[in-house]
């Protein structure tokens, strides 16, 4: 089995992100952004009206989540991966803004694979059915923009060893279909 690698948010760049492969194991510690289907809408949206989005996505990662309310002195509640393919009409334009990380669980259209392999973005999965679990990696969870649309705001996540496994490289391979390969009977 191959080594964990640890990925450090304030260090991670597209020159990273094109080294990972499909199937390594990663834990992240640092900054993440939450954003959903609506949030990603009001982005695309608002870059068509020519207006600057709430933070600079230059290297930076978008996990798609929608937690539930924490509990008194925790900062998030359960906080699992939303399908990603909920984000796939807009994700290749909020690619072209310089994310270069995106955490979710599922399979991408193919347009979403070329402005992965064009942007120098890679796709991890947190793994579905551990919201619970993955939450306990979430140190802070602030709502940075978006406040009405809910858990489907734009909120900054402060993580420390948040698993994922890497499942889209920059280089078009898809871990989904790699995995499943060899047990598959033609």
């Amino acid at each position: 089995m191959a080594e964990t690698i640890r990925i450090n948010t304030d260090e991670y760049n597209e020159e990273f992100s094109r080294k990972l492969r499909v199937g390594d194991s990663v834990l992240i510690t640092g900054k993440i952004y939450s954003a959903r289907d609506a949030a990603h809408k009001a982005m695309t949206e608002a870059l068509a009206r020519g207006e600057k989005l709430p933070i600079d996505w230059t290297n930076k990662f978008v996990y798609y989540l929608g937690p539930t309310p924490a509990k008194p002195g925790d900062p998030i509640g359960s906080a699992g991966p939303t399908t990603s393919g909920r984000m796939d009409a807009y994700t290749p334009t909020m690619l072209d803004q310089g994310i270069k990380g995106m955490i979710g669980k599922g399979s991408r259209k193919p347009e979403v694979v070329e402005s992965m392999k064009k942007n120098g973005c890679t796709y991890f999965a947190a793994v579905g059915g551990a919201a619970a679990l993955i939450a306990k990696s979430i140190k802070k969870y602030e709502v940075l923009a978006y406040e009405d649309l809910g858990p489907e705001a734009l909120a900054e996540l402060t993580v420390e060893d948040f698993p994922c496994i890497v499942v889209g490289d920059t280089e078009g391979n898809n871990f989904y279909e790699q995995g499943q390969k060899p047990y598959r009977k033609i």
